[in-house]
């Protein structure tokens, strides 16, 4: 499989940039690969870079976007931050990637047992920590947890029903994010140019759900 040109990410549209990521966890999943010569792709791309999708995920070092959709140098910007939630230069760097260099599909990645989510659900514990920026970072997902949280419910990490439920919504709101904090992207993908999509991978069978 040879890396992307500015031919081929012409003719991807959104849908079959989706299909691109469905079929390369498939393979994935199976532990099969695309036969690839990365050296070549190296070569290929000294030039420039034609990817057909942006992806957002945590820095969890199990959630590498480029194995678990089997994907290789070019195909894909992977934008990585714990918790997978954005900002304003998150959003920047969707946009060089969709409205400056032509990706086609935009993808919000969350995955099970989020270490990022665990120290939001346990704030209090890692507050006591004496890590300032680690703090500025878990705070951010108060608002979602104090939304979805019911009454009575243990606010833990160990309440496993309470982390999934976050990390669900976690990803849904980057979605709903991207749409009202970045115009470009809002109006590229009411054109039609790309697609907005969320996902969730099981770090247990590696499988990636789309949402």
């Amino acid at each position: 499989m040879k890396a992307h040109t500015s031919e081929t990410q012409s003719t991807i549209t959104p849908e079959k940039a989706l299909e691109f990521l469905k079929e390369g966890n498939h393979r994935f999943v199976g532990n099969l690969k695309a036969n690839r010569d990365l050296l070549e792709q190296v070569n290929a791309t000294r030039e420039g870079q034609w990817p057909f999708a942006v992806v957002l995920s945590c820095i969890d070092s199990r959630t590498s976007a480029e194995l678990i959709f089997d994907q290789g140098l070019g195909d894909v910007f992977s934008i990585r931050i714990a918790g997978n939630f954005v900002n304003q230069d998150i959003l920047g760097s969707m946009e060089f990637g969709c409205n400056v260099a032509g990706s086609k599909l935009v993808v919000v990645l969350g995955h099970t047992k989020c270490g990022a989510l665990k120290g939001g659900l346990d704030a209090a514990k890692i507050e006591g920590m004496g890590m300032d920026n680690l703090n500025h970072l878990i705070d951010h997902f108060n608002p979602i947890i104090n939304t979805i949280i019911e009454d009575g419910e243990e606010r833990s990490s160990a309440n496993l029903a309470l982390l999934e439920r976050l990390n669900q919504h976690n990803v849904k709101n980057a979605i709903d994010d991207i749409r009202k904090q970045s115009s470009t992207l809002k109006r590229l993908e009411d054109e039609g140019k790309i697609k907005i999509v969320g996902a969730n991978y099981d770090v247990e069978t590696g499988v990636v759900t789309w949402l």
